[in-house]
């Protein structure tokens, strides 16, 4: 169950717990692994308050906190010592699912938008190793950008039900896609469904990222796309899939 606590006590608890979210670079790599485990973590076993983050699923084992970056951005991390998508734990059936976590703490993003945004401008996004700046998993939960909505859309007769290169850019880099036809997340491991497409990406996850992004198929059907790209596929391309991301969420002004 959610235990929600007011928004100006998460953003003070947060600006004293981590200024070094508050920097561009993330100086310290370590700064969410410290926050979940140093503060979000022992204050729900200790007093029920899950501050400074909005929600900690100790049984689940994740965490969810405002980004400081963007008026509707949310991170889900895990509260167990994983530090992103080149570890193998993620593909087992046993594994936590983060990213049905991610899905459900899209409502998070509703309240601090004020407004529901329709499923095709909500994305979650998890960056590889040399295009993320934290140490402890997270999936960026946020609004999407008008344009890779509307290519995703454009392209939807292209995409199916296994993976195969978009037939244009996003964002400047050529991402592979793949559709799922389910409302939620909950019986989908998306970490599992790129390592098991392609061999050679599951020799090296680290190079990958991965977004999930919600969508409504032109039958009707609610569903997600799944995209991904690797490192270098484009020069300077580091594989940081939040790059399709709006932090500033114009799509839903």
């Amino acid at each position: 169950m959610r235990t929600a606590i007011p928004s100006l006590l998460v953003a003070a608890a947060l600006t004293s717990a981590i200024p070094l979210l508050a920097t561009p670079a993330f100086a310290d790599p370590d700064a969410l692994a410290k926050v979940v485990d140093g503060k979000c973590v022992p204050d729900q076993q200790s007093s029920g308050s899950p501050a400074p983050c909005k929600l900690v699923d100790l049984k689940d084992g994740y965490v969810v906190l405002k980004d400081l970056a963007g008026a509707s951005q949310y991170l889900v991390i895990a509260t167990d010592d994983v530090s992103g998508i080149e570890s193998p734990t993620l593909e087992q059936p046993a594994a936590p699912n983060y990213f049905e976590a991610a899905w459900e703490a899209r409502q998070d993003v509703d309240a601090s938008l004020g407004r529901d945004p329709s499923r095709a401008d909500i994305g979650l996004a998890i960056n590889s190793v040399n295009g993320r700046t934290q140490n402890r998993l997270h999936i960026h939960v946020d609004c999407m950008r008008r344009d890779v909505v509307a290519a995703l859309a454009a392209a939807e007769p292209s995409i199916g039900t296994s993976w195969a290169l978009l037939p244009a850019l996003l964002v400047g880099h050529p991402y592979r896609a793949m559709k799922i036809e389910a409302a939620d997340l909950a019986a989908v491991n998306p970490f599992a469904l790129l390592a098991s497409g392609d061999p050679a990406v599951a020799a090296d996850m680290g190079d990958q990222t991965l977004a999930v992004v919600g969508a409504t198929f032109s039958d009707g059907k609610p569903g997600f796309y799944l995209l991904t790209d690797k490192v270098g596929a484009t020069v300077g391309d580091l594989a940081s899939s939040e790059e399709l991301q709006d932090h500033n969420c114009a799509i839903a002004k």
